[in-house]
């Protein structure tokens, strides 16, 4: 791989150790996937945050390498493993979150945002079309790519990270126009009335494709925000792809339109019955009610808000979302009334990265990712509802039907 000889000083060790041992990261990197050179980013996206899947070794790790450095971009960070002003409603220790603030204030002092949210887009990084960036956390990369039209690949923390301090990143796969190309046709022919049939949809596309074949996905109209960020965390969890593309809504469907594909597969409504049913544990009595894998944007809270005006839950439902989505949704009024209903609303974190196994056993969710980490995690039982049906679940309480 190419290097410059700016490059070449900072792996020789001439900007201090720290820089030197982020090139070697981004070099290495390179040199596997076989990159030709390294390319400017514009932003970087962290994630490995939580105390909870880090530990001590990730803690020490980080207190080395950010000595004496700052990151070179604008630099957001992923959920953590707690509220950092709510942390005992969740029933986390203090020595949990003790550990848990120094992660955030080692990443503070080089220069991060402590953004916390897996929705970077929905905060202050939000990139634009054809823009380089290096970005951890699979469904924002996969909202990144396919809905934005940015170009990362599935970076891990330390990559991200790396590529924050040194400003750039390997030129391989995302950051290719020609491995961008849709690889296999989706029809769907299913109907998709609620947001988390989307999830059910990305579940249901997983179990008929390969991991390496981009979808170009027909027959999909008129969906937004909440649906395409369900839609980007179940397929990057069901499949692992960075990339997908729907006709007539990403950022690319233009630029792949003409292009010849072999085959085609179809999804029915059998498709969706079978994924909820996949995504629907056996249980009587619920636990936790939990709305925000990804964290919930202004869209969201205006239909919780408008849902819960004048209720009150009887089960604990907590409402996960980023401290500048909550900011907004506060001056417009869904904080009050939300809170009121005794929901709560927490920032910071997402309970996939939560140490909160044995505290629930039951959850109920609109998310299939949620579905996933909650249960492969926290070992909870999991049910995956539409919006509207979670929210009655909060007011009834008590027994499933």
């Amino acid at each position: 791989m190419y290097l410059n000889r700016e490059e070449e000083r900072i792996l020789n060790g001439e900007y201090g150790e720290v820089m030197q041992k982020a090139m070697e990261i981004l070099v290495a990197l390179g040199e596997i996937y076989n990159a030709d050179k390294l390319i400017h980013i514009k932003s970087a996206h962290i994630s490995g945050v939580s105390y909870y899947n880090i530990g001590d070794a990730g803690l020490e790790f980080l207190r080395e390498f950010s000595r004496g450095v700052r990151v070179s971009v604008k630099t957001t960070l992923n959920p953590c493993g707690a509220d950092l002003l709510r942390w005992r409603e969740m029933g986390i220790n203090d020595e949990f979150i003790i550990k848990q603030i120094e992660i955030v204030d080692i990443f503070t002092r080089i220069g991060v945002e402590p953004t916390l949210s897996c929705t970077p887009y929905l905060t202050s990084n939000k990139p634009n079309k054809g823009d380089h960036i290096a970005w951890g956390e699979s469904s924002a990369v996969a909202y990144a790519n396919s809905v934005l039209g940015a170009m990362t690949n599935r970076e891990s923390g330390i990559s991200a990270l790396a590529s924050a301090l040194i400003g750039k990143t390997p030129r391989y796969g995302m950051h290719l126009r020609e491995e961008r190309r849709p690889k296999i046709r989706i029809k769907v022919k299913a109907r998709l009335e609620k947001p988390s049939d989307y999830g059910a949809l990305a579940y249901a596309i997983s179990k008929k494709i390969k991991s390496n074949e981009i979808p170009w996905i027909e027959g999909i109209n008129g969906i937004g925000i909440e649906e395409l960020k369900i839609f980007s965390a179940s397929i990057a969890t069901y499949t692992g792809l960075p990339i997908y593309h729907i006709q007539g809504i990403t950022a690319e469907w233009r630029e792949f339109s003409n292009i010849s594909l072999s085959e085609t597969i179809e999804i029915e409504d059998l498709d969706i019955k079978n994924a909820y049913d996949y995504l629907n544990d056996r249980f009587e009595e619920v636990d936790l009610i939990w709305i925000g894998c990804p964290h919930i944007g202004i869209e969201e809270f205006a239909r919780i808000s408008k849902l819960l005006k004048g209720k009150s839950v009887r089960v604990e439902m907590w409402i996960t979302t980023s401290r500048y989505v909550r900011r907004i949704a506060e001056k417009k009024g869904y904080i009050e009334v939300i809170e009121r209903s005794g929901a709560k609303i927490l920032c910071d974190t997402c309970i996939a990265v939560a140490p909160l196994k044995n505290k629930f056993k039951t959850l109920i969710t609109n998310s299939a990712k949620a579905f996933y980490y909650c249960r492969g995690v926290n070992n909870f039982l999991v049910k995956v509802l539409n919006l509207d049906k979670c929210i009655q679940y909060a007011i009834k309480g008590g027994s499933i039907e």
